[in-house]
């Protein structure tokens, strides 16, 4: 199982942490949390008990592997567990791979966002005769889904090709303007299950579809994420991963550290910092609390890559503000190791040679916690065996749980995102939508 270090949390090792006294206090509290959530099966743990939606992607498994890319269009919580699946669980070179190369499995591209310059460049690389698309959204109106598929609807056009062999919907089982064109017109559908929200929906058929579709292990997604849900209903406070993360970063918000940063010592880890980041910041930042009451909480959201960002952030962690609570994400056996050779009789590198590089970037990690806890600054340590399937699906229903705890300890829904929809409807108005004309601040400003 994945492993948890909160010692550099405490303030018996760290001058800035928290008293165990104080987390020993909420005890009650996170059990009460915890007997609410297993009570009620919020939708995003649902569906991990439920074979339902690993089967529906089974059941269009040879329509899938019929295709030679995969394009998923979406933005938000329809793309980033895609992309943290794909980079996370996929070689760094996969699409670059042949297909041979590639055990038959297809090359995986995600159109997140309406950038003309990035989706010429996606749809440039692609054969599109060999190419399947995944549109997903949920309500069917996203705007910049919706752009996409149109351009990908007319460039299949003027291919000649019909859409319903190149095109799947994942969306609404029942509702919304892509039900409509599916039923219409006789298009392959998936449903994305109308009680979870999309920043929740990574194992859903939302992140499953391109999972199967590079030969990830879906079922070990799900042995993974029942196993994280199990150990955090189960077990007491200080055995619980999922309770701890959320009870210690509200503890360490409450001392006016309102900036969360993950910082993955792997570049395959760090796509998992991405998913983290709108799954707290749009959870948790709310201006209102359950019973209403104007409070404006929330903890920035920051990702970081080690090495890197030793090089650029560090600094400003270890002396700046102490404002930050820091999560490092470590794997203690890499896919592939590379020995440094010995080059030089030099003695200022013979430190370096004949070790290897997992050595060393293990060792910056070290360096760098220890340099923040002298400095009298928290952090916590995720650290993976190796980064596979079980690994990931325990990462990513452990910190959904330990969103829906924090938002239980921070008094507000996680799940709505209010402050997002005004920023649509202007975005609507904008672009000439009937209906949101009174949104139109461009207009109000020439008005004026």
């Amino acid at each position: 199982m994945l492993k948890f270090d909160f010692s550099n949390t405490l303030k018996e090792n760290v001058t800035g942490g928290i008293k165990r006294e104080e987390i020993n206090s909420y005890e009650n509290k996170i059990n009460d949390i915890l007997s609410l959530i297993d009570k009620e099966r919020p939708g995003f743990v649902n569906i991990v008990f439920n074979r339902k939606w690993i089967d529906s992607v089974l059941d269009i498994k040879d329509f899938v592997h019929s295709f030679e890319n995969l394009v998923v269009v979406g933005i938000g919580g329809s793309a980033l567990g895609n992309i943290a699946l794909q980079n996370t669980l996929r070689p760094s070179d996969w699409n670059y791979r042949s297909k041979e190369e590639r055990n038959g499995f297809l090359r995986v591209f995600v159109i997140d966002n309406v950038d003309p310059d990035f989706v010429a460049s996606v749809l440039d690389r692609i054969d599109i005769r060999k190419t399947l698309f995944n549109v997903i959204s949920k309500s069917g109106s996203t705007a910049e889904a919706m752009a996409n598929y149109l351009i990908i609807r007319g460039l299949l056009e003027s291919y000649g090709l019909k859409p319903n062999k190149h095109i799947i919907f994942t969306t609404d089982p029942e509702k919304g303007v892509l039900r409509k064109i599916a039923t219409s017109e006789n298009i392959r559908t998936l449903d994305i299950p109308p009680e979870v929200g999309g920043r929740f929906s990574v194992l859903t058929c939302v992140g499953l579809v391109s999972a199967m579709a590079a030969g990830i292990d879906i079922e070990e997604l799900y042995d993974g994420a029942r196993t994280a849900y199990n150990r955090t209903i189960k077990e007491s406070l200080w055995n619980n991963p999922g309770a701890l993360i959320a009870l210690i970063h509200y503890l360490h918000y409450l001392n006016g550290r309102n900036i969360s940063v993950m910082m993955a010592y792997s570049n395959k880890l760090y796509y998992l910092a991405d998913w983290y980041r709108q799954l707290w910041a749009e959870s948790l930042g709310k201006a209102y609390s359950k019973d209403g009451k104007l409070i404006n909480v929330g903890q920035t959201p920051v990702k970081a890559l080690g090495a890197v960002d030793q090089h650029s952030q560090i600094q400003l962690y270890n002396e700046g503000p102490d404002d930050k609570i820091i999560t490092f994400l470590k794997t203690e056996k890499f896919e592939r190791d590379i020995k440094i050779p010995h080059v030089h009789n030099e003695e200022s590198l013979n430190y370096l040679q004949g070790k290897y590089l997992s050595q060393l970037l293990n060792s910056e990690l070290s360096g760098t916690e220890s340099a923040l806890a002298k400095n009298g600054r928290p952090s916590l340590k995720v650290i993976f065996p190796e980064i596979n399937e079980f690994h990931v699906g325990e990462f990513f229903m452990y910190y959904e749980l330990a969103t829906a705890i924090a938002g239980e300890l921070f008094n507000v829904n996680p799940y709505d995102q209010p402050g997002v929809e005004l920023g649509k409807k202007i975005t609507y108005a904008l672009m000439g939508r009937p209906g949101f004309e009174k949104f139109n601040m461009k207009q109000d400003n020439q008005n004026g």
